[in-house]
C-alpha cells in the first residue's frame, strides 16, 4: 500500500499551487480528520479534505459530480464540494475544498432528545431515498459495495464468528447473519448515505444539525444505513427511528446485518485489544442479538 504523508505543509503548498487565491489562509487540522480522508480547516469558512488511500481517491469525483444536486433536495446541510484539486506536490490523488459545516460530531451528551435526533434522522434519510436515482453510482469498490447484497461479506463474516469462538454466542450471531442473507433487497434502487455514524452527524443546540462524509454513498439498497440503531439508538429512540422509516421487516433485519458485520470485523481484529473502539463492537453485537430476540 502507497504511503503517503498527510500534513498542513502538503495542503499548503497544494493549496498555493492550485488555488493561489487561497493562499494566504490558514490551514489547520480539523479536531478529528477521519481515517478515509485527512481534513483540514482553510481559513474560517473551508475544509481541504484528503483521501488518505487509493481505494478512498475514488469517492473524489462522485461527490463532486453528485452532492451539488443532493444537497437542495435535503432538509438537512450536507457538504457541498467548492473546488477539486489534481494530483501534486507528491500526493497522488484528486483532493477536495468544502464549505465549513458548523457543529459537533453527535455523542450522546450532546444529543439533548435521542428520541427526536431519531426522527429528525429518518427523515432526513426518507428525504434522501426520494430523490431520483437514475444513473447514480451503483455498489461497487468507490463506496466498498454499500448498498449491494450482503453476500459480498459473508466469507468474511463467518470467519469473524469462527474466530470470536466462546466470547459470542456464535449461533445467535450466525443466525442474525443467516436471516440478512435471506431478506434480499427486490425493490428498484434508492439513494442511501452508506455511513451513517456519529462522527458523521453533526449536532447543534442538542439537535441534529447536518449529515456529512457520503464518500461510501450510492444507489441500491438503503438498508446499510440502518446500522445507526444499533450503533446509537436503544429502546424508544430504536423504536422512532424504525417507525419513522417505515422499516419492513427484511430491511431491518438486512440493516441488523450490517451492523453485526462491521461490529464482527473489528472484535475478530483485535480480540487482545482493549480500547473504547472495540468495546463499541462489543456492545453493538451484544445490541444485535438482544434486539434479535426481541423482535423474535
Amino acid at each position: 500500500m502507497l504511503e503517503v504523508a498527510i500534513d498542513a505543509a502538503l495542503v499548503r503548498r497544494l493549496i498555493a499551487a492550485q488555488f493561489p487565491h487561497w493562499k494566504n489562509l490558514a490551514v489547520r487540522p480539523v479536531d478529528f480528520g477521519g481515517w478515509d480522508n485527512r481534513t483540514f480547516h482553510l481559513g474560517d469558512e473551508m475544509t481541504v479534505r484528503l483521501p488518505s488511500a487509493a481505494a478512498y481517491a475514488l469517492q473524489v469525483e462522485k461527490e463532486h459530480r453528485w452532492l451539488p444536486r443532493l444537497a437542495p433536495l435535503l432538509p438537512l446541510p450536507i457538504p457541498v464540494p467548492l473546488a477539486m484539486g489534481v494530483p501534486a506536490e507528491g500526493y497522488p490523488w484528486h483532493w477536495s475544498v468544502y464549505g465549513w459545516i458548523e457543529g459537533e460530531i453527535a455523542k450522546r451528551e450532546r444529543i439533548a432528545n435521542l428520541s427526536e435526533f431519531a426522527a429528525d434522522l429518518a427523515r432526513f434519510l426518507v428525504a434522501l431515498k426520494q430523490v431520483d436515482a437514475t444513473d447514480g453510482p451503483a455498489p461497487g469498490q468507490h463506496n466498498f459495495f454499500r448498498g449491494g447484497p450482503l453476500t459480498v461479506y459473508d466469507g468474511e463474516t463467518r470467519q469473524s464468528i469462527s474466530a470470536l469462538g466462546s466470547r459470542i454466542d456464535a449461533g445467535a450471531a450466525t443466525a442474525v447473519w443467516e436471516m440478512a442473507l435471506a431478506a434480499a433487497w427486490e425493490s428498484p434502487p434508492v439513494w442511501f448515505h452508506g455511513d451513517v455514524s456519529r462522527a458523521n452527524l453533526l449536532v447543534e443546540k442538542g439537535r441534529l444539525s447536518a449529515v456529512i462524509d457520503f464518500g461510501t454513498s450510492g444507489v441500491g439498497d438503503p438498508a446499510c444505513d440502518l446500522a445507526i440503531a444499533w450503533t446509537l439508538f436503544e429502546g424508544e429512540s430504536r423504536d422512532t427511528f424504525r417507525a419513522c422509516l417505515a422499516a419492513d421487516e427484511a430491511t431491518w433485519a438486512r440493516g441488523r446485518g450490517w451492523a453485526l458485520w462491521k461490529a464482527l470485523i473489528t472484535a475478530a481484529g483485535h480480540i487482545d485489544v482493549a480500547s473504547a473502539e472495540i468495546e463499541e463492537s462489543w456492545r453493538v453485537i451484544d445490541a444485535v442479538l438482544i434486539d434479535r430476540e426481541r423482535q423474535a
